[in-house]
């Protein structure tokens, strides 16, 4: 499965142009962290005892509200606790599996971000505020200029997921390049972010159903290949599917963008479009980790 936009530089340069078009980042590639912050609720009824409970029980809605409001956002309806039993379940060893959605009925959605190459310290206070969570999947040269950038969006609970070295088209290089590609960016990542990623996406989506491209996953530790069924323009949403709405369990491609390719656009205000189309259809963000279980050790 293939997106229609390109980008990146040096190796994957080829899609840039496309990127530049439809703003889209690499419209490729296709880790999460706290649910979405709840609308406001009705405040819990004064306490007898006069403790001050009551009125701290208000404020806390009310700063939700106000967080939102400060990036000109209606709330998102809060996400339910996580399954207990996981809809997606991954095995230690042979073939992972490809998927672009998890089976669910709870009426969410899983918000993935791809590469690195735009770093907004504005983001980082963005998702520090409303507590969205997303996976991140890293390119590892897009990011070793700055690995730090990414930590405290990682200390927000949100993952850190496998996105190769530089981002070639992998059904374009050999084999022993696809490993390597996926092999050197998961040592990369698990030594500067503490924990190996479970997941990866492959730039473009390219491959992804290739037996080749599964088994260099296989032998770099990555357990599922992750795609998607929308992605994020600048301000609107590219859909697969034909009715161009969002389905409960749907994967959604947004990438690490600035002013450059978005048109002038910030990643802050691109993000913002992207949680008001969800909003506007009625949906939550969940946490995708949340709704996998990983292989037993």
């Amino acid at each position: 499965m293939k997106q229609d936009g390109r980008n990146r530089t040096r190796t994957y340069a080829a899609g840039a142009l496309a990127l530049l078009a439809f703003a889209t980042g690499c419209g490729d590639d296709g880790g999460g962290a706290v649910a979405a912050r709840p609308a406001a609720t009705t405040p819990a009824a004064p306490q007898p005892s006069g403790d001050g409970a009551a009125p701290a029980a208000a404020a806390a809605p009310a700063a939700a509200d106000a967080a939102w409001a400060k990036w000109n956002l209606k709330p998102l309806a809060p996400a339910p606790a996580p399954p207990a039993d996981k809809p997606v379940k991954l095995e230690r060893t042979g073939t992972v599996p490809v998927f672009s959605e998890v089976k669910t009925n709870d009426k969410v959605v899983f918000i993935t971000i791809d590469d690195g190459a735009e770093k907004d310290p504005k983001f980082v206070e963005m998702l520090t505020e409303l507590k969205v969570p997303v996976s991140m999947f890293l390119t590892r040269d897009i990011v070793k200029d700055n690995y730090g950038y990414f930590k405290p969006l990682q200390a927000l609970g949100n993952h850190i997921q496998n996105h190769t070295v530089d981002h070639p088209v992998m059904s374009k290089i050999p084999a022993e390049k696809q490993k390597s590609e996926i092999c050197d960016a998961q040592s990369a990542l698990t030594q500067q972010y503490g924990t190996a990623p479970l997941l990866f996406r492959p730039p473009f989506g390219d491959g992804a159903n290739t037996p080749t491209l599964n088994n260099s996953v296989q032998q770099c530790g990555p357990r599922a290949i992750v795609l998607w069924r929308e992605s994020m323009q600048i301000h609107d949403m590219q859909y697969q599917a034909s009715d161009k709405k969002l389905k409960p369990g749907d994967i959604i491609l947004a990438h690490f963008r600035g002013p450059k390719e978005l048109k002038g656009a910030t990643m802050t205000e691109m993000f913002g479009e992207l949680l008001a189309r969800i909003q506007e259809q009625g949906f939550s963000v969940a946490r995708l980790e949340d709704y996998i279980q990983a292989p037993a050790s």
